[in-house]
């Protein structure tokens, strides 16, 4: 284990998807489990996310379009809810989806704005 890019990687991990699902998820790890969540730890987190050549915002947003273009929708309601913590606004999320729609499709943006709608009406951030 690299501890400098573990370390960094869980400080990136947390400020965006927030202490309670990083420590959930790391204490559900097992054995079987357990080597991969440290590895994406390093290496998405402390290695990608570590990078500031791209601001986080940034990078959420890459994110989003990413992940809604391969249709990860369990992914892509995380990394939602990451990217408001990361400063996307509402209205940046719909223009991400308006890219889905036309690089991906409007099926699966169709899909992206039910998850969005979820999120963000959650958040307080639309009405229900």
């Amino acid at each position: 284990m690299d501890k400098e890019l573990f370390d960094r990687g869980i400080a990136k991990r947390k400020a965006t998807l927030g202490d309670e699902y990083v420590n959930r998820t790391l204490n559900n790890a097992d054995e079987f489990t357990q080597p991969f969540q440290q590895a994406m730890t390093e290496w998405a987190w402390g290695f990608g996310w570590g990078d500031e050549t791209i601001d986080v915002k940034t990078r959420s947003m890459m994110n989003l379009a990413m992940i809604g273009a391969l249709g990860k929708m369990h992914e892509w309601e995380l990394h939602c809810r990451g990217a408001l913590n990361n400063g996307v606004s509402k209205e940046e999320i719909r223009a991400i989806i308006h890219v889905v729609a036309i690089y991906c499709g409007v099926p699966q943006s169709l899909e992206c704005f039910r998850v969005a709608r979820k999120v963000l009406t959650e958040e307080g951030l639309l009405e229900a």
